[in-house]
């Protein structure tokens, strides 16, 4: 008990949430008074310390993402904020020019009898979208993860949003959507592998690495060493080959699916120990040859919202909400882990909070039954949004890469 309780002390420290009642169990109701201030609650409500914004730019706090609740339709969102609509399943608001600045948003959840069952609070900090004094050389990012990176989409939408704003900018890395096809290299670039973890980017060497088919390629990062024939983690060679021998500007990691997919509630802790064992490598690597390189950590992406999506994809292997759980614990663990990390210039990026997990999505149309004449539309991919939802990605990521102007 008193470990959990020294686990939630440091969390709440970062996130400004105070404890639940001992002994509630997820989407009950708590009995005692609830206390002052902002807390999780058994709906386990995480909410960042600030949420990055743009002028002209949609963002949004989807509710069923920042809470873990078995049936979120038990429970009523009430918003607190001068700003934006709160509507059914999100808060959303694409703020006008005159409207930069900070504007703090209170997040509670209530129940049946209208009592409060959980709290958590955030800031949204919205810049302008116009450069004020756009940079004399291309900013450069490096952006790293598994499939979700490699669908090459909300990399995209980064490049596109930055080519309309008059923002000089350069991705940097060895795959893109031109990558498997052997073409010449875009804009679009970027080290996203499917099925890859933090352990395999900081571990795995093959021989093949910066080209030829993913599925054969080790990390892009590992070169054998010229003295003793040894592979070995080589950030300043790698930056050397593709980014005129600078470190990046920025770089982005977006991992956890893979690294925790097959994880139960019995072995969730331990996987998330290996993730970030090798998570922290990673940092470290990019940390010694680029002391002043942002790094933003990108927490965990939702699934889809029904476990339709997951029956299309493992058949009865998995459910919705076992990878519910098990990504909603990564989320604490790097709210617990990385948070407070800014001086050390490593950001949390809370794009979790602005995909939507019910239209963000793909979806096909199907007979309800083989002998129904309805036809209904059912998700049909648990993990890995549609080209709407991984943009919906890119805009919370560029609003980050923004968010450290003026």
């Amino acid at each position: 008990m008193r470990t959990r309780l020294l686990f939630w002390t440091a969390l709440w420290g970062l996130v400004g949430l105070l404890s639940a009642p001992a002994g509630a169990a997820d989407g009950q109701p708590v009995d005692s008074p609830v206390p002052e201030g902002p807390f999780p609650g058994p709906a386990r409500l995480l909410l960042p310390p600030s949420i990055p914004a743009l002028e002209g730019l949609e963002a949004n706090l989807y509710f069923d993402n920042a809470s873990l609740l078995l049936n979120p339709a038990a429970f009523v969102p009430d918003v607190t904020c001068a700003k934006g609509a709160q509507q059914v399943a999100r808060w959303t608001w694409t703020p006008k020019p005159e409207e930069t600045g900070d504007h703090p948003l209170t997040l509670e959840l209530r129940d049946g009898d209208n009592r409060i069952v959980a709290r958590g609070s955030t800031v949204i900090r919205v810049k302008a979208r116009k450069p004020a004094s756009p940079p004399a050389k291309p900013l450069s990012v490096l952006i790293i993860g598994d499939s979700l990176t490699a669908a090459s989409i909300y990399s995209q939408q980064i490049v596109d949003l930055a080519a309309a704003d008059g923002l000089p900018i350069r991705l940097i890395g060895t795959r893109g959507p031109w990558a498997e096809a052997g073409g010449p290299p875009t804009a679009n670039r970027h080290e996203g592998y499917g099925g890859w973890t933090a352990e395999r980017f900081a571990t795995a060497y093959t021989g093949v690495a910066r080209g030829g088919p993913y599925r054969e390629c080790g990390s892009p990062f590992i070169y054998k060493d010229e003295a003793d024939d040894k592979p070995r983690l080589d950030f300043a060679r790698y930056c050397r080959e593709f980014n005129e021998g600078a470190p990046p500007d920025y770089v982005t990691i977006l991992l956890g699916c893979n690294d925790t997919f097959g994880a139960t509630d019995e072995t969730i802790e331990e996987r998330i120990d290996t993730m970030f064992r090798h998570y922290e490598t990673l940092v470290a690597m990019i940390r010694d040859f680029g002391p002043d390189t942002r790094i933003g950590a990108l927490l965990p992406m939702p699934p889809a919202a029904t476990q339709d999506a997951f029956g299309a994809n493992y058949g009865s292997g998995q459910t919705r909400w076992q990878y519910r759980r098990n990504q909603h614990r990564v989320v604490e663990r790097m709210l617990e882990t990385f948070g407070g990390q800014e001086a050390g210039g490593v950001f949390l990026v809370p794009a979790w909070l602005n995909l939507d997990p019910v239209h963000g999505f793909p979806a096909a149309t199907t007979k309800a039954h083989v002998h129904s004449p309805v036809e209904v539309s059912r998700q049909s991919n648990g993990v890995h949004p549609s080209a709407e939802g991984y943009r919906q990605l890119g805009d919370a990521v560029y609003a980050w890469l923004r968010s450290f102007e003026g």
